[in-house]
């Protein structure tokens, strides 16, 4: 994949892993996943450090582990079992091949999990839209498991057409989107901030995209052995009625939902609105606190922070979005707020005189500020 360069990641450092390991597109937030990107991958390759006043910096996963009650309390430990949750901004040049997550179902033969994931179109990061603004989604109305199976059989002839059966959507900042697995999608080239179940299963179904050829094993690298040239187990692993969905864009794109009256958000001098919502399995919100004001904010569970513009205060933490990022630096704009905090209030200060201060704020499993948007 070719990087979007939009993560404000220094032009230098877009190849630090050197250009064996391809170019950065991604950031991960408050990532207690360990990234699954080939033999070469670092022993802390997608996995988020916090960064205390006094003494050397430690993982989140590591912090999660010793502390869980007290980041994210002890209801969310016993149920969970830890920080369940994977977000990042994906930034890519153009698209990336038509593909699916497994359901709960298929990735727990190879030992993962299922993997639903949201999609939301940060203005902030969007100025440009880079060359394929549009994502693939689902398969067209009528397409039948033949049409699949005819693609999936021409894999080694280079294209194998599976685009033909797909429809495009235009992809517009501020909106978003809900992707549940056995979903095809073939996300296009805005910056996405995109909670996720953190699970990295995954199956590309086009073998060829912007003249690239995508190898046969990243449609089977999370398939037991015995079914790798099975051509209709593949197939099965679709969520076939959701892909042919004719009413798709109606059942799975979102708009952002003020939390509260937006009149009495701004006489408190700020607003808020849910950004990802709909499942069970993960949440957002998009705050923004208007120039000069401060205002409290109270959540009913832990969440993880992205600032995406302006600059303040997050209860004792300068808050402030960079505008270049070497590799490996500390930033101000990404925190996480333990629940303990969240449910007291933790008191948000934007100190422009102009600018609003604005943040994107993703929530892990059973978020009961959530539960009225999830669909039955």
């Amino acid at each position: 994949m070719i990087p979007g360069r939009r993560l404000k990641l220094h032009p230098d450092d877009l190849y630090a892993f050197g250009g064996h390991r391809g170019g950065i597109n991604e950031r991960w937030f408050s990532s207690t996943t360990k990234a699954s990107n080939g033999p070469h991958t670092l022993p802390d390759e997608g996995l988020s450090y916090v960064n205390p006043e006094q003494g050397e910096k430690f993982l989140l996963k590591e912090a999660v582990e010793a502390a869980g009650d007290l980041l994210l309390g002890a209801d969310v430990m016993e149920r969970e079992g830890g920080w369940n949750l994977l977000c990042k901004f994906f930034d890519n040049m153009g698209p990336i091949p038509h593909h699916m997550h497994q359901t709960e179902e298929f990735a727990s033969l190879v030992g993962q999990k299922g993997k639903p994931e949201a999609y939301y179109f940060p203005p902030q990061y969007n100025q440009i839209h880079n060359n394929f603004p549009h994502t693939y989604m689902g398969l067209e109305p009528g397409t039948t498991k033949d049409d699949i199976r005819r693609c999936l059989e021409k894999w080694h002839q280079g294209d194998n057409g599976i685009l033909a059966y797909a429809r495009a959507y235009r992809l517009i900042p501020g909106e978003g989107w809900q992707i549940n697995p056995g979903i095809l999608h073939a996300p296009g080239s805005l910056v996405t901030y995109e909670p996720q179940v953190n699970s990295d299963v995954f199956a590309m179904f086009q073998s060829e995209v912007e003249g690239r050829i995508v190898d046969w094993e990243l449609l089977t690298k999370d398939v037991k052995s015995e079914f790798n040239k099975d051509i209709d187990y593949l197939i099965s692993m679709l969520d076939w009625d959701a892909n042919v969905n004719p009413e798709f864009a109606k059942s799975n794109k979102t708009f952002p939902k003020a939390v509260r009256s937006e009149e009495e958000m701004k006489e408190q001098g700020y607003r808020e609105v849910w950004v990802t919502y709909g499942t069970p399995f993960y949440s957002a919100k998009e705050l923004t606190v208007l120039p000069r004001q401060a205002v409290t904010i109270k959540d009913s569970e832990a969440y993880g922070v992205i600032v995406t513009q302006g600059h303040g205060r997050l209860g004792n933490q300068t808050a402030s979005t960079p505008s270049m990022i070497r590799f490996g630096q500390m930033t101000e704009d990404e925190f996480f707020v333990t629940a303990a905090v969240a449910r007291e209030g933790i008191v948000i200060e934007n100190h422009s005189s102009s600018d609003p201060l604005v943040m994107l704020k993703h929530f892990g499993p059973a978020n009961p500020d959530a539960a009225s948007l999830v669909k039955k």
